[in-house]
């Protein structure tokens, strides 16, 4: 049952069909948490809560971003999941948030990074009313998750400021095809990723940069942009 739960999930995100704002309903069908929220932040993009299941969700991440700190900030610092399973017992981490909170009623808060290979994209942010635990599978499953989302995220955000493989008049060029696949496939032996994956960060890198994608695969190519690859943020919590 938990499982047909956990694919229903991932298949609602999958199908390409949401909507942003109902990115965070799908972790509500299979974990024991009361709301959740998908946000981005850091370095990449614009600190924003993209998909709230409820006002309480979204209240959490506006706190963390007005107050600097909370578990979403440490899961993307940290690249792996933060969990506090129990906020009754008091905690000395975050004091400013908890103290903000203390008026939610809530029990229990989790946060998943979302990430893509080496870029940095947000965070999921799920909470309890009452202290509840998540199991290892239930963890390794909101995993798989949140690296979906991630995808959503990045390609919404290319998309969204016109970014592609056509970024300028001379990008569908022959010569500059032949430039992008050979550097998609170093980033691949690089990242150990998958080829359509391993495109999408050098889409993403010429993104940041504001620099045409041909030029991004100029400097991978001729080594000056080299991507390394970072630990799975599931390898602690298998």
């Amino acid at each position: 049952m938990a499982q047909d739960a956990f694919r229903i999930a991932s298949d609602a995100l999958s199908d390409g069909r949401g909507q942003i704002s109902e990115l965070a309903r799908p972790f509500l069908h299979f974990l024991p948490v009361s709301g959740a929220s998908v946000s981005t932040f850091g370095s990449f993009l614009q600190a924003e809560t993209v998909s709230a299941t409820d006002a309480r969700a979204g209240r959490v991440d506006e706190l963390q971003f007005d107050l600097g700190e909370g578990p979403c900030w440490d899961a993307l610092a940290q690249r792996r999941p933060v969990l506090a399973p129990d906020l009754t017992v008091g905690s000395e981490l975050w004091p400013a948030f908890l103290a903000a909170i203390q008026a939610e009623q809530i029990g229990a808060i989790f946060a998943f990074p979302l990430l893509f290979g080496p870029l940095e994209i947000g965070a999921v942010d799920l909470y309890s009313a009452t202290p509840v635990a998540l199991s290892p599978e239930q963890q390794r499953q909101t995993l798989v998750l949140s690296a979906i989302v991630s995808r959503i995220l990045l390609r919404r955000a290319i998309s969204e400021e016109g970014s592609s493989d056509e970024g300028s008049a001379d990008e569908t060029t022959t010569y500059s095809r032949r430039l992008i696949h050979q550097a998609t496939g170093m980033v691949l032996a690089q990242l150990g990723t998958t080829a359509e994956d391993a495109h999408l960060i050098l889409q993403a890198r010429a993104f940041a940069e504001n620099r045409p994608m041909r030029h991004i695969a100029q400097d991978v190519i001729d080594r000056r942009i080299r991507f390394t690859a970072l630990p799975d943020p599931g390898e602690e919590h298998p």
